[in-house]
């Protein structure tokens, strides 16, 4: 049996955590179609689960809804190394921006579900922002260091730009153009 550890340091079965990332991911799709609406049982029968493991991974809707949220803003905010050691920092960072447009997007789709989540007392959301910065960070140093993104750049208005074409696009590709233009202000120019 293959066993990993959780973020708590409890080891985890390899079938336990695939099974707890397949319910996510259908936690998403249906959450971001049918919003809170969304039946547990279709949820579980979607991931290839009973619903009996979907309780065990998650004992509330709730549970399940910030879980899945906050997975999302997990593996965007995690994905920067990756895209770094495969990209030039400028080229990454603008991998990065397309990624988190289609992360607001789940955001938006899941938003009628996540005020279920606020309205029991929970704020999924509060790492979020914290979260965000630091990938900018990153990203905006890697791009400093090579050369390739303009020093004064703040992490704060990078996110304040990437929301503001989120939100304001009406298409996808319209957001890659708005996208396109962000990244060459971003970008360092002698003189």
């Amino acid at each position: 049996m293959t066993c990993t550890t959780n973020g708590g340091g409890s080891t985890v079965r390899a079938d336990a955590q695939r099974n707890r990332e397949r319910l996510l991911d259908a936690a998403v799709r249906a959450f971001s179609h049918d919003g809170p609406d969304a039946t547990l049982d279709a949820i579980a029968k979607d991931a290839g689960v009973g619903i009996g493991t979907l309780y065990r991974h998650f004992p509330t809707r709730e549970a399940l809804i910030e879980a899945a949220y906050r997975n999302e803003l997990a593996r965007l905010c995690d994905s920067v190394d990756e895209l770094l050691a495969a990209q030039p920092p400028d080229a990454a960072l603008r991998t990065w921006m397309d990624r988190f447009v289609d992360y607001m997007a789940t955001k938006r789709g899941m938003s009628d579900a996540l005020r279920v989540v606020v309205a029991s007392g929970v704020n999924p959301y509060a790492q979020s922002r914290d979260r965000l910065t630091t990938a900018i960070t990153t990203l905006l140093e890697a791009g400093v260091a090579a050369g390739t993104i303009r020093p004064d750049a703040q992490p704060g208005d990078v996110l304040i730009g990437l929301s503001g074409v989120s939100m304001a696009a009406g298409e996808r590709e319209q957001a890659g153009r708005l996208l396109d233009l962000l990244v060459d202000g971003l970008r360092y120019r002698v003189g």
